[in-house]
């Protein structure tokens, strides 16, 4: 009866119109998760590709991505484009939207029938292998919640997640020997490199792999993902015939990505031995199989935690999510607490498919950084102990070269706790490791060293000057300071490192970022050092060229390129110098100011704009698919047009995302794409994180409302109000803020987090007299 109930709840909460009542759409109806789900470089035009996000059922932040995976390797974090068309299996690890050479894809199960098959196969030839075809239009991806039909034994797939637990449910359609496979050697940059499974009870398996940076992985090995996830599963049904697969890997044999998508590994997996009577295995490539009795509409369910600590973690984590055998009970409830998240903003007005990019959009910035702690607090630190988190929830997955820009300045709005955490985390990781400076791209523990500059500088003062403080400030100050002493450019005044341009305009806004952490915190010898350092953007401007031009380690200029500006890589870090050389947010009227003045920097900055294609896809000009530019668009606030920004914030937004498995025109990397988005169609938007300063812009929506945390604001809700708003009436005519006349085009943290409202009214003609700061 229960799950009747349950079952009852579900299509009348997903299916309203069916019991006679009209469909009123809460925002994970409008969540859309294959909406960036393709690495392809077709459809890109581009090596980088899309978005590289996963369609499976996840939990806000949470431990467990229960996904499809089509793909083991190469630049495809997710493991998953929609332009395959085989699955291999359901993963309970994945990451979001990053290029490079992915990782996770950790402990990847299949329903199968037939005979045994021990290697996933291949794309071109799924048959040779466990793989199956599916059914492209069965497949459906919501909040927490993924199914597809596999043609191979014409299966039913269904996922869906906890926080630090996923349940599957597979339908067997025929009489036949069913059968569920765990691959647990796979990653999706590689292989894991040891593994162990043991069969506690008759419906229980429990075991751990561990993947090392000889197996591959993140950046192929060379971002140093070293780390052991350790899982407790159980089934529906009995274990009454199970085995074990274990492949023969040669000690002598390389194990990075291409070594194990070779001929001759795939072969060696594909001749594993069939190992049956036995209840426990450790070895360097195994798999785990059972095969049960199943009439037409049998389902069997595996319910699974996991852990990065142990073992016990992973079952006391399935104990915590999941007690129930009762999969939609469980969808449901990952379908309230994604309500519950994304209802931290609520928007009135839009289209209905505005309100599918916007909700999707909050939905991808509530992947990462994710909880890394078990369930009891219990975490692995950086120097492989296990640490009792205090104070703080143990987070991972810092992608901040990407995400200081927007993304971590919007959780400081909507979940500060979430940037107190992600500090904590780094600075006890620096600790754990004996590290003296904060990494800038972390990924479980690891000190990948991936990108360049000092985000995890600017996340610390961001943070800290919107009052975002309950981390050790003193020790996270040190680091700060040793980080860019580290990474910055010093006394010399300028950084080569390949990208130099890039390196110098970054390094010198995280000086920038720790002269104003020193003044606040009256170490005034400190603020006057890097403030002086802050300006040695200054130093890599070639008058000559009127532009940033890369130098050498000896001082002397780099050789000018006949694409001068505009040559890709050019000392610069996935851009051009053009694209690059907007960055110096810190100092905007000193850059201005080297660039010629107002009426030439703007002249310079349209014309940037209006070259731009119209579907926005990666281009010499503004580049929306990657992250240098995202703060430019603003920029002409601060040149006194704000009209200006008004339209293409509204272009960009138009333009550049769509309700589309190609709706992303570049990596979603981890969730920086999305919040852009979230926060220019809210209507606000940085350009100098570390600054309490917000740009205004036109909001895509007539109402946003906003709820904010009673531990870090005053008001509770804050409202941006656009009255008259409609495609046509993009310019803000006039403000009021709480009543009173708003002239400015900018507003301040602590006016979000007062609450009230900011009221614009909508005209179709830019108003020139307003916002002009």
């Amino acid at each position: 009866m229960k799950k009747l109930f349950s079952t009852v709840l579900l299509y009348f909460s997903v299916f309203p119109f069916l019991f006679g009542q009209e469909k009123t759409l809460s925002p994970a109806d409008y969540v859309n998760p294959m909406i960036g789900a393709s690495t392809s470089e077709k459809a890109a035009g581009v090596y980088h590709g899309l978005g590289k996000t996963f369609p499976g059922a996840t939990t806000p932040y949470g431990m467990v991505q229960v996904s499809p995976n089509t793909i083991t390797g190469g630049d495809n974090g997710s493991g998953y484009s929609d332009e395959h068309t085989s699955i291999e299996g359901f993963a309970f690890t994945q990451m979001s939207g990053v290029g490079w050479y992915g990782d996770l894809g950790n402990f990847l199960v299949m329903p199968t029938v037939g005979k045994l098959r021990t290697s996933a196969g291949t794309a071109e030839d799924p048959e040779s292998g466990y793989r199956s075809a599916y059914d492209k239009s069965s497949e459906r991806a919501e909040a927490g919640y993924y199914s597809v039909r596999l043609v191979e034994g014409n299966i039913k797939a269904e996922a869906t997640a906890a926080q630090r637990s996923g349940m599957l449910r597979f339908t067997f359609p025929e009489k036949q020997r069913a059968r569920i496979q765990i691959d647990l050697a796979r990653r999706v940059g590689g292989t894991s490199t040891l593994q162990y499974v043991k069969v506690v009870n008759d419906n229980t398996i429990e075991g751990w792999m561990k993947c090392t940076p000889e197996g591959g992985g993140w950046g192929n090995g060379a971002g140093k993902g070293d780390y052991t996830v350790y899982f407790y599963a159980q089934f529906s049904k009995p274990l009454k015939k199970f085995g074990f697969w274990s492949a023969d890997i040669p000690d002598d044999w390389k194990r990075k990505l291409e070594d194990v998508t070779s001929v001759r590994y795939q072969k060696r997996i594909a001749d594993a031995q069939i190992l049956t009577g036995i209840n426990e295995k450790q070895g360097k490539h195994l798999g785990f199989f059972t095969e049960f009795d199943t009439n037409p509409g049998d389902q069997v369910i595996l319910r699974s935690g996991i852990s990065f600590v142990s073992i016990e973690g992973a079952r006391n984590n399935l104990n915590a999510d999941i007690k129930h055998w009762d999969f939609d009970e469980q969808r449901n409830a990952a379908r309230t607490v994604w309500n519950k998240s994304l209802s931290k903003i609520k928007i009135k007005g839009g289209t209905d498919q505005e309100k599918r990019v916007f909700y999707t959009a909050m939905y991808h910035t509530q992947i990462d950084p994710r909880i890394f702690s078990d369930a009891d607090g219990k975490y692995t630190g950086g120097d492989g102990q296990i640490h009792q988190a205090k104070g703080f929830t143990k987070r991972t997955i810092f992608s901040g070269w990407d995400v200081f820009r927007s993304q971590m300045p919007l959780q400081t709005v909507i979940n500060p706790s979430l940037v107190s955490d992600m500090l904590n985390s780094l600075i006890t990781l620096a600790d754990e490791k004996q590290e003296d400076y904060l990494e800038r791209w972390e990924f479980l523990n690891a000190y990948s060293g991936c990108m360049i500059g000092s985000p995890a500088v600017s996340l610390m003062t961001d943070a800290y000057m919107k009052g975002i403080r309950n981390f050790n400030v003193n020790r996270g100050y040190q680091l700060a300071v040793s980080t860019v002493e580290k990474n910055g450019n010093g006394e010399r005044g300028f950084s080569t490192q390949g990208a130099g341009i890039s390196n110098t305009l970054e390094n010198a806004y995280a000086e920038w970022c720790v002269s104003e952490l020193a003044r606040d915190l009256n170490k005034t010898g400190d603020q006057q050092k890097y403030l002086k350092r802050s300006g040695s953007y200054k130093n890599i401007w070639d008058a000559e060229h009127s532009w940033f031009r890369p130098k050498k380690d000896d001082g002397s200029w780099e050789a000018w390129p006949a694409e001068g500006r505009m040559k890709q890589s050019y000392g610069a870090m996935e851009s051009s110098p053009y694209q690059q050389g907007w960055f110096v947010p810190h100092d905007i009227d000193g850059m201005i100011k080297l660039m010629g003045g107002r009426e030439k920097t703007l002249a310079d900055l349209t014309s940037f704009f209006e070259n731009v294609p119209e579907d926005m896809m990666w281009n010499d000009y503004y580049n929306h698919a990657n992250e240098p530019v995202h703060h430019v668009p603003f920029l002409f606030n601060r040149l006194g047009t704000p009209w200006l920004t008004q339209k293409w914030t509204r272009a960009i937004c138009s333009r550049a995302y769509h309700n589309a498995v190609t709706g992303l025109v570049g990596n979603e990397d981890v969730g920086q794409m999305s919040a852009w988005y979230v926060l220019a169609a809210s209507g606000f938007h940085p350009i100098t994180p570390g600054s309490s300063r917000y740009e205004l812009t036109s909001p895509v929506f007539n109402q946003v409302d906003i709820q904010l945390d009673s531990a870090y604001a005053k008001g509770s809700e804050f409202s941006i109000i656009a009255n008259g708003n409609s495609l046509e009436n993009i310019y803000i005519q006039s403000a009021t803020l709480n009543g009173k006349p708003h002239l400015k085009s900018y507003i301040d943290h602590k006016d979000i987090m007062a609450g009230g409202k900011l009221i614009l009214q909508m005209g179709s003609l830019p108003n020139k007299a307003w916002g002009i700061n």
